[in-house]
């Protein structure tokens, strides 16, 4: 479908009655004018995932006062508009609050972020109405083709930067080579979009790297018995563990675990502990998890919106949140704003065909590295890769807060280590 066909779709869409429900608006302190350009943007702020919206508040509020002024564009100035909405950590709700977004509030740009349930249904409402959306948080091999993608022709409306699986599978293996173990991998993948994209690529792939691979079969989110699979790892002799996991699954897991006896050398799970509040509910028993870094304070870039270093965000968001770390998510979410701000700055037109030529020629150093659509250089269409690296929760000392410190950094040199893999 062309681009002109899709926009008047849109456009009757947009024109026909909807009773919606009203989002949250966040703006800036200009005055009520016709000249507003609204962004939706939709994350996971309740349910399992609740924890990639826990910046959310702080970001937008610094958007806020970059943009007390507004942008101007073509001498004419526009109020910029934030529309909040939570997608509930469910695929249904995040179609549904995009619907509101695009066919009640009129959004010209979506910004969304928070793993596949979310991320993908934002895009797919996002394309079929004609709204140009730009996502990140979500690997790209289960947002492209967990869509149905086509490498050939891609998208027209929707974009995505973010890692891939084979960056952290990478990470993963850079972190585990250099360890004495036997190589035997036992493997968690849920039946859910992120599940079976790890599912598909990650066991093939260690086998070819030298690994030995222990799968029982896909297990359904919130399971509440794990003994089957904890029964074939320790069968196996499994001495690392991985997988991708929301928290309630992981802990029901490393619970059992503990209680049948199993007990490996190293715990590298994907999404379950990534976030500083989920980690500090284990307490003790959280030490030497590891887990992938999509973005942390060390990593060596600033930000093209503020000028901010990792380290001075961090310690923006930490002052604002009582001294809490609110995570990699913290850099991933300020990126998108970078991204979707300076979009709208460049755009030709506020209109979905000029905001997609400004994302179609994008090339922008961000808070977590280069996003880059303008070179076409990614792996698939509309996808560009940003870094991503391994680490293990661990105290600086006793007593101290856990945090997460970066261990292996295969691939990217410039992301600095601190120390090695310390065995569980």
């Amino acid at each position: 479908m062309s681009i002109s066909a899709r926009f008047t779709r849109r456009t009757l869409l947009r024109s026909g009655a909807a009773t919606l429900a009203t989002p949250a608006l966040i703006g800036t302190g200009l005055p009520q004018s016709n000249n507003v350009i609204k962004i939706g943007f939709v994350t996971p702020q309740t349910g399992p995932l609740a924890a990639f919206g826990g910046a959310n508040a702080f970001l937008i509020a610094q958007v806020q006062q970059v943009l007390r002024d507004g942008l101007t564009k073509g001498g004419t100035r526009y109020r910029i508009d934030i529309l909040t909405k939570d997608s509930q950590s469910n695929s249904t709700r995040a179609a549904e609050v995009t619907a509101e977004l695009i066919l009640h509030d009129k959004v010209d740009l979506i910004l969304t972020g928070g793993a596949p349930d979310t991320v993908n249904a934002v895009s797919d409402r996002a394309e079929i109405d004609g709204v140009p959306c730009i996502a990140t948080a979500c690997p790209w091999q289960p947002w492209f083709f967990g869509r149905s993608g086509d490498p050939a022709k891609g998208f027209e409306y929707t974009w995505l930067f973010c890692f891939g699986l084979e960056d952290i599978l990478g990470a993963f293996i850079g972190l585990w080579a250099p360890q004495p173990t036997n190589k035997v991998v036992a493997c968690l993948f849920a039946n859910d979009a992120d599940g079976n994209a790890w599912g598909q690529n990650f066991p093939p792939a260690l086998k070819k790297a030298g690994f030995t691979v222990v799968e029982p079969g896909r297990y359904q989110p919130m399971s509440n018995d794990f003994t089957a699979q904890i029964g074939a790892f320790k069968a196996a002799g499994a001495e690392i563990v991985t997988g991708t996991m929301i928290p309630p699954d992981f802990a029901t897991f490393w619970t059992q675990a503990a209680q049948q006896g199993f007990r490996p050398k190293i715990a590298t799970i994907g999404k379950a502990f990534l976030f500083p509040a989920a980690v500090s509910a284990f307490g003790d028993r959280a030490l030497g998890l590891s887990c992938e870094v999509p973005w942390s304070p060390d990593f060596p870039f600033k930000s093209g919106l503020t000028g901010q270093s990792g380290a001075t965000l961090l310690a923006a968001a930490q002052s604002a949140h009582g001294g809490r770390d609110l995570g990699f998510i913290l850099g991933l979410f300020h990126a998108l704003f970078e991204v979707g701000i300076d979009v709208l700055k460049r755009a030709p037109t506020v209109t979905p065909d000029g905001i997609v030529a400004a994302i179609r020629d994008t090339s922008y150093e961000s808070i977590v590295g280069r996003v880059d659509w303008k070179s076409k250089s990614g792996p698939v269409a509309n996808v560009s890769r940003t870094p991503i690296v391994a680490g293990q929760w661990e105290r600086a000392a006793a007593g101290a807060p856990l945090h997460l410190a970066i261990k292996s950094n295969a691939g990217h040199p410039d992301i600095p280590v601190s120390g090695t893999l310390k065995l569980l």
